[in-house]
Formats: structure tokens, C-alpha cells, sequence
């Protein structure tokens, strides 16, 4: 279990949030972060300096100084940190647990606060059974399509041998979607509804590309 969270009550109910459009951050994950502006270097002092935990968040609508922020994000816990000689910090993300916005707070901090409600994931706090459903010969055929219309190459021993949450988690953070299909991935209820999302996705680039590729008929 993360970091002893056993129940959302554990989880700091106030978090600070980093809004990054075309990023999501699910439990067990890592994200790899490059912190360069002022407000969010010390978003990760003030973070190190207490329970390390971070919101990520993609931003929805609002305006380039002020986005909007969308209603889930992922709290995520600082489990590596370097600094740069040019000041920029390079942390990582593990996932701990989703959460829904229930407000944003005023802030003294040069960075955004929200509070934070837990309860609706409290099952992202421990890790899922390996789902029977869950058919990883159709995944995994949905996925070659896709990378090789992508141009893009995996380890394929290791996609055929990892854990259901691990690899469905890892691609649906790590794939080039668009932000609404990102947050699609990251608000599935559970990961079969999330590794079928993904599959979805999948298909639908792959289609895309044989459509692309079709002569027209004129």
C-alpha cells in the first residue's frame, strides 16, 4: 500500500495541484517531471517539506493565465527528486489516488490549492486483482496496430508478461491521446473499464490510418 494511505481519510484533504494539459497520473504510476517556473519549484519545496504529495490535474477551458482545472486529477507522492545545476528540479510522481475538485482554495502560495475528495477512490489505495475479463490477446493485437501506425515500439516480452494494471496504467499515462481521451482513461471507474477505453482508442487510431491510407473512390 502507498506510503501507509489505507482509507482516503489518511490522504491530506488540501493539496497543492500542477495543471499539465496531456498528462494524467493513475495509481502506481510514475511520471517522470521537469520543474522549471518559479511558482512550481516552490509548489515542490513547500511538497518535500510535508507529506510530498502533489496534485496533477489537466486544465479545462478557463484562460491561458487562469485555466480551468478538470474535475479529477491523481494525487501523486514525490518519490524522486534532483536538482539541476541551472535550478530546475526533475522529480517523480507515483500515483497514490484519484480525486474529485470538491473546491479550490484561496491561496497565499504562488500556486494552486484545492480540497480534495478522495472517498468515490478510496480503491485506488490498494492494488487491483488480476481481472479474468480482461482479454490481453485482443489488447495486445489492438496495440501492435496501433504502434505500427505510430511508428512507435514497446517491449513486447514485457507488454505480454506485466501485470494487467501495470501495462494498461503505464500506456494510457504514457501514449500520445488528446487531453478529453486522457481524461477519459484517468475517470474509468475501474481498470477493465479502463483497459477496454483503451483498446477502444487503440482500434480507432489503427482504423484511422487504414482509412488515411484507402484509395478514394472518384
Amino acid at each position: 500500500m502507498p506510503q501507509g494511505y489505507v482509507r482516503a481519510l489518511d490522504l491530506p484533504q488540501v493539496i497543492p495541484v500542477f495543471p499539465l494539459e496531456g498528462a494524467i497520473l493513475l495509481p502506481r504510476g510514475q511520471l517522470p517531471l521537469n520543474i522549471f517556473e518559479p511558482r512550481y519549484l516552490n509548489m515542490v519545496d513547500d511538497a518535500m517539506a510535508g507529506d510530498r504529495i502533489i496534485g496533477l490535474v489537466q486544465p479545462k477551458g478557463g484562460t491561458p493565465a487562469l485555466p480551468g482545472l478538470s474535475p479529477v486529477g491523481c494525487a501523486g507522492r514525490i518519490t524522486g527528486f534532483a536538482e539541476t545545476s541551472d535550478g530546475r528540479y526533475l522529480i517523480t510522481l507515483t500515483g497514490v489516488s484519484r480525486f474529485r475538485i470538491a473546491a479550490e482554495l484561496p491561496s497565499k502560495a504562488p500556486y494552486r490549492q484545492v480540497r480534495a475528495a478522495f472517498d468515490a477512490y478510496e480503491d485506488d489505495l490498494a492494488p487491483p486483482p488480476e481481472e479474468p475479463d480482461f482479454d490481453r490477446e485482443a489488447f495486445l493485437d489492438a496495440l501492435r496496430a496501433y504502434m505500427t501506425h505510430r511508428l512507435l515500439d514497446i517491449d513486447w516480452d514485457t507488454a505480454e508478461s506485466a501485470p494487467m494494471e501495470a501495462l494498461v496504467n503505464s500506456l494510457s499515462m504514457a501514449l500520445p491521446f488528446e487531453p478529453a481521451e486522457k481524461q477519459a482513461l484517468l475517470e474509468a471507474m475501474g481498470l477493465l473499464p479502463r483497459a477496454e477505453a483503451l483498446t477502444a482508442l487503440l482500434r480507432i487510431d489503427a482504423a484511422d490510418a487504414g482509412d488515411d491510407a484507402a484509395p478514394s473512390m472518384q
